[in-house]
């Protein structure tokens, strides 16, 4: 495969494709109140599980990280500048119907920083085959896909002409499956046949249970990795599982954190964890990196690295 590079050679690049949405974050303690008012605290936030990936991706020195996403003419300007300053090539295609996708991230403030999701796609689910070439890989060494480009089309119809071209040239593929709401309504069988070929596949505790039917995350991530050569499940604040050929190869334990904010701590572990992969760590120190930007992650709200450090 693609992707390995001599010591005095720059590794390539991580080719992301994947979602670019603005995030509303409404941090609020405690229960909301029905119908009638209750007090948080209102930030607006360049978000995206693709884009969040590649933000992370990119804080790894030497790690030339490149997102294509499609955006509405409302904030394609603004998403370009998040991007750019968090050391991503932005190649963002610019929807002239619809407005950019928007995600209100309701986070309760408590212990647990656990957070509901009101989605409204927009732009970013309407990326479309005319929208990839074979161009794009042109020094990638790795191409990953955001799992929300899986439960649209036309979007299916650009993961399958990637995953192609990907494959024509060596490039590994990785996928991060994303939502276990949206994954359930799409099928276990219809998102498995859609990731044939696919070599890396990063789903977090509840989705490896939701693909495969088994209640044990390890047992999950096992009888995945006879689907998928390399398969990580993100357990939060259980650490990880690294499987390969049925086997459970490493268990990751988690780095403590005070959580404030859980949006985007996997895409935060998978950013990382691919930058490392790109440089030929192996798997399983890899995944202790991911799990290391995880912690930074709940630690901070929104589900970008900070810019400034």
């Amino acid at each position: 495969m693609t992707g390995a590079s001599s010591p005095n050679e720059a590794p390539g690049a991580l080719l992301v494709v994947g979602d670019v949405v603005t995030d509303v974050v409404a941090l609020h303690r405690g229960p909301l109140a029905s119908g009638t008012d209750t007090t948080a605290a209102i930030r607006t936030v360049p978000g995206g599980a693709g884009a969040n990936v590649a933000c992370w991706a990119a804080r790894r020195d030497g790690t030339e990280v490149r997102l294509l996403g499609k955006v509405g003419m409302d904030s394609a300007a603004w998403h370009e500048r998040e991007l750019a300053t968090s050391g991503v090539r932005p190649l963002l295609v610019i929807d002239p119907e619809a407005p950019t996708g928007t995600v209100v991230c309701l986070v309760d403030s408590g212990a647990s920083a656990e957070r509901t999701f009101l989605t409204d796609s927009g732009a970013a689910l309407r990326l479309a085959p005319d929208d990839w070439s074979e161009s794009l890989l042109d020094g990638v060494a790795r191409l990953h896909l955001s799992g929300y480009l899986f439960f649209a089309e036309p979007c299916r119809a650009l993961v399958a002409a990637a995953v192609e071209s990907a494959r024509a040239r060596g490039v590994p593929v990785s996928v991060d499956p994303a939502s276990a709401g949206f994954l359930a309504e799409l099928g276990v069988d219809r998102f498995l046949a859609l990731t044939e070929g696919v070599d890396v596949l990063l789903p977090s505790r509840d989705e490896a249970c939701l693909l495969t039917g088994l209640p044990d995350p390890a047992d999950a991530a096992a009888k995945l990795s006879r689907h998928v050569p390399l398969v990580v499940v993100k357990q939060g604040d259980a650490g990880a599982l690294v499987a390969r050929s049925g086997e459970i190869r490493a268990r990751v334990p988690a780095v403590p954190a005070t959580p404030v904010d859980t949006t985007g701590a996997g895409d935060a572990f998978t950013g990382a964890f691919l930058a490392a992969l790109l440089t030929g760590t192996r798997p399983e120190e890899a995944a202790a990196e991911g799990c290391r930007a995880g912690a930074r992650a709940v630690e901070q709200v929104g589900g970008r690295p900070p810019t400034n450090t």
